[in-house]
C-alpha cells in the first residue's frame, strides 16, 4: 500500500476510522428499522431480507474493493465506495417513506456495497505498520465501530420522533440518519493521502490454497453465521413481547459495544498469544452467548444484553484473530486481493443466516435460532484444534 511518514500514517489512520465510524451507525440504524419495516409488512418470516442484501451488498463491495484496491489505492476506491452507499441511503429512504420493499432492499444492497470498503479498511490500517503491530492497529480500526455501536442504536427512537413531527413514519427516521452519515463517509474518504497505484502481477491463488487461509475462513465464517442469525432476530423477538425502539436500541447497544469497543484488546492477544488462541476463544464465548439467550429469552433487562453482548465479543475476536492471521501470513503480491475474496466468502455465507434466522424463528422461535447458532459456533473449534500451528 505504499511507505507513508509518521504524518501521512496518522492521516490514514484517522480517515479510515471515521470512515468505518460512519459506516457503522448508517448500517446500524438502516438494518434495524428495515428489518422492523419489512416485519411489520410482510411477517416475520421474511424480516431476515434487509439482512440479506446488506451481507450480499458486502460481499460483492468486498471482492471489488479487494480487487480494485491494488490498481486506484485507498483514496479512490473508499471515496467511490462510499458515494454509491450514500446514494443507496437516498433510494432506502424513499422505500421508507412509502414502506415499498423493492426500494428498501435496493437501498440496503448498495449500502453494503460502501461497507464492504469499510470493512478492508482494517486490512489497509494493518499494512502501515510491522508485522509485530498489526493486530492492534487492525483492531484500532474495527474499534471504530464502537461509535457506531453507541450512535446507532441511541439516534434510533429520536431520529423516529424526528420523522413522525414531519408526517414521516417513524421509522423513515433511523433511514435518514443513515443517508447523512454515509455522505459523511465519503467526505472523510476524499482526506486520504494520494497514492501511487502498485500493480500485482502474481497470480492469485484460490483463497482456500492459499497458505494461512483456510483456519481463518472457517473460523470466521462460523462466528458470521452466528452472529447474524441470533443478532438479526432479536428485535423482532423483542417487538413480540411488546417492547419499543428504546429497549431494542438498548439491547442492540450491548450487542455493539461487544462487537467493537473491546477490538483493542483482542489486537493485543493476537499479536501476545497468536491468531489461533483469540480465534478459539472467540468461538468459545459465541457458544456462551447463544446459551444464555437460550436461557434467559425475554430478560430484556439481564439475559438478553448479556447474551448479546456476548455475541458481539466473541465475534470480535475471531474476527480480529482471524484478521490478523491474514495480515501476517499472506504474501504482500496477493493480499488485498485474497482478503477482500476471503470477506466476500464470509459476507456470502452469512446471507444464509440473515435469510434462514427469519424462517427459522417463524418455525420455531428464538430458542430455536439460538440452538442451531450455539452448533455453529462449536462445528469449527474440532476442526481446527486438529490442526497444529497458530
Amino acid at each position: 500500500m505504499g511507505t507513508l511518514t509518521t504524518t501521512g500514517r496518522a492521516r490514514s489512520v484517522g480517515a479510515l476510522f471515521a470512515g468505518v465510524a460512519l459506516l457503522n451507525t448508517a448500517t446500524v440504524g438502516l438494518s434495524t428499522a428495515a428489518t422492523l419495516i419489512v416485519a411489520a409488512g410482510s411477517g416475520p418470516g421474511w424480516s431476515g431480507l434487509p439482512s440479506v442484501a446488506n451481507v450480499l451488498g458486502t460481499a460483492a463491495g468486498a471482492l471489488g474493493a479487494g480487487l480494485l484496491l491494488p490498481v486506484h489505492g485507498r483514496r479512490r476506491v473508499l471515496s467511490a465506495g462510499y458515494a454509491v452507499a450514500a446514494a443507496g441511503a437516498l433510494v432506502a429512504f424513499a422505500g421508507a417513506l412509502t414502506t415499498s420493499l423493492v426500494p428498501l432492499l435496493l437501498g440496503i444492497l448498495l449500502v453494503g456495497l460502501g461497507n464492504g470498503g469499510a470493512q478492508l479498511s482494517r486490512y489497509l490500517a494493518a499494512d502501515l505498520y510491522p508485522e509485530e503491530r498489526r493486530g492492534r492497529a487492525l483492531s484500532n480500526v474495527v474499534w471504530a465501530g464502537t461509535v457506531g455501536a453507541l450512535a446507532g442504536p441511541a439516534l434510533m427512537a429520536p431520529a423516529a420522533d424526528v420523522a413522525t413531527g414531519f408526517g414521516w413514519p417513524a421509522l423513515s427516521g433511523p433511514v435518514a440518519v443513515a443517508v447523512l452519515a454515509t455522505a459523511g463517509a465519503a467526505l472523510a474518504a476524499a482526506f486520504l493521502p494520494r497514492h501511487v497505484p502498485v500493480r500485482q502481477e502474481v497470480p492469485v491463488r484460490a483463497p482456500a490454497r492459499a497458505t494461512g487461509v483456510a483456519r481463518p475462513l472457517v473460523a470466521m465464517v462460523a462466528a458470521q453465521l452466528t452472529m447474524v442469525a441470533v443478532m438479526t432476530m432479536t428485535p423482532v423477538q423483542l417487538e413480540n413481547h411488546g417492547h419499543g425502539l428504546d429497549v431494542v436500541g438498548w439491547v442492540l447497544s450491548a450487542h455493539l459495544f461487544g462487537m467493537f469497543a473491546l477490538a483493542p484488546l483482542s489486537g493485543r492477544i493476537a499479536d501476545r498469544w497468536g491468531p489461533r488462541v483469540t480465534v478459539n476463544a472467540g468461538l468459545g464465548v459465541l457458544a456462551l452467548s447463544t446459551a444464555t439467550a437460550l436461557a434467559a429469552p425475554t430478560a430484556h433487562t439481564s439475559g438478553l444484553p448479556v447474551a448479546l453482548f456476548l455475541l458481539g465479543y466473541g465475534w470480535n475476536l475471531v474476527f480480529v484473530g482471524g484478521s490478523a492471521q491474514l495480515s501476517r501470513d499472506l504474501a504482500p503480491e496477493t493480499r488485498s486481493r485474497v482478503q477482500g475474496t476471503v470477506d466476500a466468502v464470509v459476507w456470502s455465507a452469512s446471507a444464509l443466516a440473515g435469510l434462514g434466522s427469519g424462517q427459522l424463528f417463524a418455525g420455531g422461535g428464538y430458542a430455536l435460532v439460538a440452538v442451531v447458532g450455539g452448533v455453529l459456533a462449536l462445528l469449527p473449534l474440532a476442526l481446527l484444534a486438529s490442526r497444529n500451528g497458530r
